[in-house]
């Protein structure tokens, strides 16, 4: 019992401790703490997969830049919670999985995440950013980027000239710690340019008015570098601001330089308790202060926003509207010397986190934003972009893995314009006779998309060359033709790659060269047929030769007379004058009708033949009729006509030569009145 009351009071401590600190860690994320958080609930996950400890844990990862522990948090949650899984966590998600470099993935999830939300008619308008962006990848670095010795390995970043010097924001040290990534609050400091390699021990505090024991950062310069505005903490005058939730909201703050120090320190008048103000820039005639701000009237989180600056007051602040902000992020907006605007987002499609985008003012407009390209923009936060486009240097700030610490300052280059194309391929070749191998020139090469629409045509000249221009990832075909030669064609399923050049050289064969080669085939095809023929007739020959050989062989009967097959038989009689065959004849008949049944291959012919004596004509005439009764006869027995034939020789056939008649005795003549059977075939 004690052992049962013993387990019951461990069971319950450890639910009890379990409950505290997820207590403890909700309360930490709450106050975005995240630092703190995550080992706790890192802790509490052993045991506990709900929503809310598997969320947060994601989002803590994610909101400390931890993008890889965020993915995998983020998968489980989408796997397990999918129903819970809305489009804050996507969104996350997304840019989790292109920090890893799962770019494919994580467009194929933004596509189903539209198609679910009921918007499939947005799938093109998405496919088209995208293929803008692989426009844009493929032009390779953009940028020369270099890591400044200045940096640190806490956060560094916001870098701007004023005059011969680098200010920039970085955590002071020995200062209070900021809960959010564990990092000390943020100063500006201040460090001559040509220092800059000396490291972050030659830079100073750039103002001890200016700097305070909350953040300061992202400071920006009118030109003659004695008016600033910069961003802090809801702090003024050591008063610390917060809202409702006790939060202390980024404001954008003034200063003047006045004998050597900055002074009239003042918290601009759109700022406010409730929402945050940030990164301030200014236009080039100093008229206009952009700056990002979560403000109402905002599309989402942070836009970018605009404000008039007359006579040192300021006007109401305008949203640049749907072309520029989205629903998520866009900060860090500045304003170069020939008026683009260049602004960070992790709402555009992009490489991840945030980007470094650029629009262009036309007609008091700006023109949709292009990303800025590589190696400006990474899997990671890329932001603070600045740039002379006179001498095409700046800075910028990224959180990119490979730096010295959690934020790094870039001296960036641009070495190469930001031109957009669709990726190209060509199509080429040569046109060839096929039986010369030579060039033809006046040969027609016409382009045909995949649907069998003509693009371009070509005529070859003297070399029999064409080119296309051709988009990648299609399906082509190409058609060849030339007066008095055959057409050809070749089909194309271009790839991903740009600039490759897809050879579709092609052969085409003269109607003459055909023709002779038709002639010679019909020549040779001839020749192979006669001794085919010739075979098969020696074959049958030899076969027939065997066929007769085996007959003689088998059938005493059947014998050979010179060059023909009889049949032996005896004699036939017909009565005087007459060719009806007589009773006596039918046995001997019969003998030779058994013998062709017994060979269903064997042909007969039936000759009948008169002695000399009586007209030559009146012989012949009764030789036939003989002949012919004797087939009938057979024919009648069941011997098919195909198989029996009868000729009449009359007296032109005798065995002894009766000349004159009288010189031939009666048996004599007998012997040449005779009926026959010579086998014709076997």
């Amino acid at each position: 019992m004690k052992k049962i009351v013993y387990t019951l009071i461990v069971i319950l401590s450890l639910q009890n401790g379990n409950a505290q600190d997820l207590k403890k860690a909700n309360a930490y994320f709450e106050r975005t703490f995240y630092s703190e958080a995550i080992p706790l609930y890192e802790n509490i996950i052993k045991d506990n997969h709900s929503f809310e400890v598997v969320s947060n844990l994601a989002n803590a990862y994610y909101y400390t830049n931890d993008l890889k522990n965020a993915e995998r948090w983020y998968r489980f949650l989408l796997k397990n919670n999918s129903a819970d899984f809305g489009d804050d966590y996507f969104f996350r998600y997304m840019h989790s999985l292109k920090a890893i470099g799962k770019y494919e993935e994580a467009n194929a999830l933004t596509r189903s995440r539209i198609v679910l939300n009921g918007k499939t008619d947005e799938v093109a308008a998405f496919d088209k950013q995208v293929a803008i962006l692989e426009n844009i990848a493929a032009l390779g670095n953009r940028f020369e980027i270099r890591n400044l010795e200045i940096n640190t390995k806490n956060s560094d970043f916001g870098a701007v000239k004023r005059g011969s010097d680098l200010v920039y924001a970085s955590p002071r040290k020995n200062s209070k710690v900021y809960k959010w990534n564990n990092e000390n609050y943020l100063d500006l400091h201040v460090i001559p340019v040509e220092n800059v390699k000396k490291g972050d021990s030659i830079a100073k505090d750039f103002s001890n008015s200016i700097n305070t024991k909350m953040h300061e950062s992202n400071a920006v310069f009118t030109k003659d570098g004695k008016k600033m505005y910069f961003t802090r903490n809801n702090f003024n005058n050591g008063k610390k601001g917060k809202d409702q939730k006790k939060v202390s909201h980024l404001q954008i703050f003034s200063a003047e330089f006045e004998n050597g120090e900055w002074k009239n320190i003042k918290s601009l008048p759109f700022n406010s308790d409730n929402y945050s103000t940030e990164h301030p820039a200014l236009s080039q005639d100093e008229q206009t202060l952009y700056f990002a701000s979560d403000m109402p009237g905002s599309l989402g989180s942070f836009d970018i926003f605009s404000v008039d600056i007359n006579e040192g007051k300021f006007g109401t602040p305008v949203n640049l509207g749907s072309d520029i902000n989205t629903i998520h992020k866009e900060q860090f907006p500045f304003v170069s010397k020939d008026g683009k605007l260049y602004f960070s987002s992790d709402g555009l499609v992009g490489f991840g986190s945030l980007d470094v985008f650029v629009s262009t003012m036309s007609n008091g407009q700006f023109s949709k934003p292009i990303n800025v390209g590589f190696p400006v923009n990474s899997e990671y936060d890329d932001f603070a972009f600045t740039i002379d486009p006179d001498t095409k240097e700046g800075y910028l700030s990224s959180n990119r893995i490979g730096g010295k610490g959690n934020d790094d300052i870039y001296q960036i280059n641009e070495i190469k314009p930001l031109v957009i194309e669709d990726c190209k391929q060509l199509i080429s070749g040569v046109i060839t006779d096929e039986i010369t191998k030579l060039p033809l020139d006046g040969a027609l090469v016409v382009l045909q998309n995949s649907e069998k629409i003509e693009i371009q045509r070509k005529v070859t000249a003297a070399d029999g060359k064409f080119l296309f221009d051709a988009v990648c990832e299609s399906g082509y075909t190409v058609l060849a033709s030339k007066e008095k030669y055959t057409d050809n064609s070749r089909s194309l399923k271009l790839s991903k790659e740009r600039n490759k050049n897809n050879d579709a050289s092609m052969a085409l064969k003269s109607v003459a060269a055909i023709k002779q080669e038709q002639e010679i085939a019909l020549q040779h095809k001839k020749k192979e047929d006669e001794v085919a023929k010739q075979k098969e007739k020696e074959l049958a020959e030899v076969n027939k030769k065997k066929r007769i050989e085996k007959l003689l062989a088998d059938e005493k009967d059947v014998v050979r007379d010179k060059d023909r097959l009889l049949i032996k038989t005896e004699p036939i009689y017909f009565d005087y004058d007459l060719w009806y065959i007589r009773k006596e004849a039918k046995p001997i008949l019969n003998k030779v009708i058994a013998l062709m049944k017994k060979y269903p291959d064997m042909v007969v012919e039936i000759g009948s033949h008169t002695d000399v004596r009586g007209n030559n004509k009146y012989n012949l005439d009764l030789s036939e009729k003989r002949a012919a009764s004797t087939r009938d006869y057979f024919i009648e027995q069941g011997i098919p006509n195909s198989r029996i034939f009868s000729h009449g020789y009359g007296e032109t056939v005798q065995i002894v030569k009766c000349v004159p008649e009288e010189s031939c005795s009666e048996e004599q003549h007998e012997l040449n009145r005779r009926s026959e059977f010579v086998i014709k075939g076997i």
